[in-house]
């Protein structure tokens, strides 16, 4: 008999903000999450890699690093969807997609993007610099 878990997060607005944010600067990221990873995980299928495990509560943590390009991995970092699973209970907590910093800035105001890869407005120059020197280094 297959069992179905369920989705539970910990700050749902939150993690809402940061799903919308990832739909609009990595679509590839967010089709993966929404049409492979979420089936697989309501089904049972934990994927990714086990952070922690707590006896006492029965809980194993996990993240799972997302799809994404190259150059956006180097500039900011790599994405990651992090949950809780409750196996007792059949409850998968949503917890966070990592870079938090960089998609919560991107769902507050409008990112630029330099070379198809979008730009902090906190670090932008920093960031441009990355993907200047980057490039330079594939030539």
């Amino acid at each position: 008999m297959n069992t179905t878990y369920i989705f539970e997060y910990i700050n749902e607005n939150e993690f809402r903000k940061l799903e919308r944010s990832l739909k609009k600067y990595n679509m590839l990221a967010y089709k993966k999450l929404y049409f492979d990873y979420y089936p697989s995980l309501k089904e049972g299928k934990f994927l990714g890699e086990v952070v922690k495990i707590d006896k006492k509560l029965g809980t194993k943590t996990y993240e799972l690093k997302l799809p994404t390009d190259i150059m956006f991995e180097k500039v900011h970092e790599i994405i990651k969807l992090h949950y809780i699973v409750y196996e007792k209970e059949k409850i998968v907590m949503l917890d966070k997609i990592t870079p938090v910093d960089i998609l919560s800035e991107g769902h507050q105001s409008e990112l630029v993007t330099y070379k198809g890869v979008m730009v902090s407005k906190e670090h932008s120059e920093k960031d441009i610099f990355k993907i200047n020197l980057l490039n330079m280094l594939q030539k």
